[in-house]
C-alpha cells in the first residue's frame, strides 16, 4: 500500500466538539480495517474475493461522517514499528500475529474506495499511525481546530484536551470521550496517562510495568504525587515496602516506557489542513468498484441522489 497524494462540555457530553467552525476527523485506519473485518462474516464479491472489510469499514466511516459532518478528515495507516522503539524494546508489539491473510489485500480496495470517495489517506514507512494522528491532533489543536480521533486505542488518551476528543467504536454509547471520560476510564487526567501506562505496562503492545502494580495502584500513585518523576523524587514516602522496592527496581523499566508509550508529535511530511478539506467524490469510479465488489444497496443509493461527501448511503 502506498500514499494517495464545542467546547469541553461537549466533548464530554458525546456530541461533536465545536459547532459550525472548522472540525478534523482523524480515523486510525487499521484499527477501523481489523474491526470492520471481524464485525462481518462470509461476504465475497461476485467473483469471490473477501469484500467484509471493505463494506464495514465504508459503512462505518459514512456513519461517522454523518454525525461528525467534519469539514476536513483523513484516514491514517500504519507504516510499520518505528525503529526508536524496536531499539528501545525488541520485543515491542513482539507478540501480535500476522493481519488475516483475508484481510491484507481488503486494505488496498479500502484505499481505492477512499480516492474515489474524495477521502484523503496517509501511509509511510517505518512511521506509526499513532505518531502520525497525534502530530496532526495537536498541530490542529494548537491552531484552534476542534479535533475527533476515531480509534480504541488507549494511548491516544494522552492527547484529550478542550480540542481533542476520541470516538471509540467498541462504546457502544458513542459518546466522544473528553478529560471527564478518560478519568473515570484511568483515574488519572489525561496528561498523566504516559506516566500511568509506563508504571502499569501495556499487554496489547507488550511493553511490561512493574511488577504488581496495577491500574488502581498507578491512579493512587498519580494522585499522590502527580507524575513519574514525582514517585522517584519522593519514593520513601511510599509506606508499603514492597511496593517501594518493585519501584526502586523498576525505574530504568518505567523511564524507558514512557519514552515508548509517549506519541511522536513530530510530523513525518508537512500535511497542511487544506489539503484535508472535505470534498466531492468521483461518482463514476464509485459506481464501478461497489458493482464490482457486489455491494448493490450501496450501488442503488449512489444512483439515488447526488454526490457529496457524508451523503453518499
Amino acid at each position: 500500500m502506498t500514499r494517495n497524494s464545542d467546547n469541553q462540555d461537549a466533548v464530554e457530553g458525546g456530541r461533536p466538539p465545536g459547532g459550525t467552525g472548522t472540525r478534523l476527523l482523524i480515523v486510525d485506519g487499521h484499527a477501523f480495517a481489523y474491526r470492520a473485518y471481524h464485525a462481518i462474516q462470509r461476504l465475497t464479491s461476485p467473483g469471490g474475493a473477501p469484500t467484509n472489510a471493505i463494506y464495514g469499514f465504508v459503512k462505518m466511516l459514512v456513519k461517522m461522517q454523518s454525525r461528525l459532518h467534519p469539514t476536513h478528515q483523513v484516514v491514517i495507516w500504519d507504516g510499520g514499528l518505528a525503529v526508536e522503539r524496536l531499539a528501545a524494546l525488541p520485543e515491542y508489539k513482539a507478540q501480535r500475529p500476522p493481519m488475516p491473510a483475508e484481510l491484507e489485500p481488503q486494505l488496498t480496495g479500502i484505499c481505492e474506495y477512499l480516492t474515489a470517495a474524495g477521502v484523503v489517506w496517509r501511509m509511510r514507512e517505518g512511521v506509526e499511525a499513532d505518531d502520525w494522528i497525534a502530530a496532526l491532533a495537536r498541530a490542529a489543536a494548537t491552531a484552534g481546530i476542534q479535533v475527533v480521533i476515531a480509534s480504541s486505542d488507549k494511548d491516544f488518551m494522552q492527547l484529550v484536551s478542550e480540542h481533542v476528543g476520541l470516538l471509540n467504536p467498541t462504546d457502544k454509547s458513542e459518546t466522544i470521550w473528553g478529560a471527564g471520560q478518560v478519568r473515570t476510564k484511568t483515574g488519572v487526567e489525561p496528561a498523566q496517562v504516559v506516566d500511568w501506562l509506563s508504571l502499569i505496562g501495556d499487554v496489547v503492545d507488550n511493553i511490561p510495568g512493574v511488577a504488581g502494580v496495577g491500574p488502581k495502584t498507578a491512579s493512587e500513585l498519580m494522585r499522590q504525587f502527580g507524575s513519574v518523576a514525582g514517585v522517584y523524587a519522593r519514593l520513601d514516602e511510599i509506606k508499603s515496602p514492597l511496593l517501594r522496592e518493585r519501584l526502586r527496581a523498576a525505574e530504568p523499566r518505567v523511564k524507558r516506557n514512557q519514552g515508548l508509550i509517549r506519541l511522536n508529535e513530530a510530523p513525518p511530511e508537512e500535511c497542511k489542513l487544506a489539503d484535508l478539506a472535505v470534498r466531492s467524490g468521483d461518482a463514476g469510479q464509485l459506481r464501478r468498484l461497489y458493482a464490482g465488489w457486489g455491494f448493490r444497496t450501496l450501488l442503488s443509493e449512489l444512483e439515488g441522489g447526488t454526490l457529496r461527501q457524508g451523503d453518499l448511503f
